[in-house]
């Protein structure tokens, strides 16, 4: 195995370790709701005015997804749509007070996460810190380009 293929690997493998390490707390924390609808209700709580092609854009999937997302989670009390006074067309949304506990317990688990790691990050000289943040960013900027490709603006 050839350095790029064994760091895709250590990547994929890096993200799905975490991911289900992570996915218990979780789930016991956040009982009842599905990772969409709380990483919904995270980009809204960090959003100013999001609406439906903001959410789309920040969280990877379609209008579409976002409009029946949003949808129950009106329904289930965790956000409001809001219309702003000099713009009747665009619909935005906001957490209510349920959705603001939904978006608080989401960051003290991530709180959690980063203080469970904070040994290995500790250890990484700043130089190492900016060659792994240049390579993630050229990467990503790649990602993107391959996206609009695709005729999806992400940006």
């Amino acid at each position: 195995m050839n350095k790029e293929e064994q760091l895709r690997m250590s990547i994929r493998d890096l993200f799905n370790k975490g991911a289900w390490l992570n996915k218990f707390k979780m789930e016991e924390r956040l009982k009842g709701y599905k990772p969409s609808e709380v990483h919904c209700i995270e980009s809204i709580g960090k959003n100013v005015d999001p609406n439906v092609t903001k959410l789309a854009e920040s969280l990877y999937m379609t209008r579409g997804a976002i409009s029946k997302l949003t949808k129950k989670l009106i329904k289930k009390g965790l956000i409001e749509s809001y219309q702003k006074p000099d713009n009747k067309k665009e619909i935005y949304f906001k957490l209510t007070e349920k959705g603001k506990v939904i978006y608080k317990t989401h960051e003290e688990l991530h709180k959690e996460f980063q203080e469970r790691d904070k040994v290995v990050f500790e250890q990484v000289t700043e130089e190492q810190f900016d060659i792994m943040l240049s390579f993630v960013e050229k990467y990503s900027k790649h990602l993107n380009a391959e996206i609009k490709k695709q005729g999806i603006d992400i940006n």
